[in-house]
């Protein structure tokens, strides 16, 4: 019998575009502010909320809010767990489009 396929190793909570590309631009930094986020990429910000709280739900993401100045912020963050699942999805992936050798 062989393996199961790479494709059941795809994470359905990151298998969203949206949230993919929202883990993807948290790799490369610390912490991003929401709008910096949300433009990046091109969402609006309730889309962007929604799609942050299902990731935040999934322990993938930190949501923090606070102020500069007197304006309202917020901030995302990837979290270890969310680093871990994303690098597991992303080698998936390339199992699925780069196969072994036969």
């Amino acid at each position: 019998m062989t393996a199961a396929h790479p494709r059941h190793r795809l994470d359905p909570v990151l298998h969203s575009p949206i949230r993919l590309s929202v883990l993807a631009v948290l790799t490369e930094v610390d912490e991003a502010e929401f709008r910096f986020v949300a433009e990046t990429v091109d969402v609006n910000a309730a889309t962007l909320s929604k799609q942050a709280t299902i990731l935040e739900d999934a322990g993938l993401i930190r949501i923090r809010k606070g102020h500069v100045g007197r304006r309202p912020r917020t901030w995302l963050a990837l979290t270890p767990e969310g680093r871990r699942r994303f690098g597991e999805y992303l080698e998936a992936l390339r199992a699925i489009t780069d196969p072994p050798a036969r």
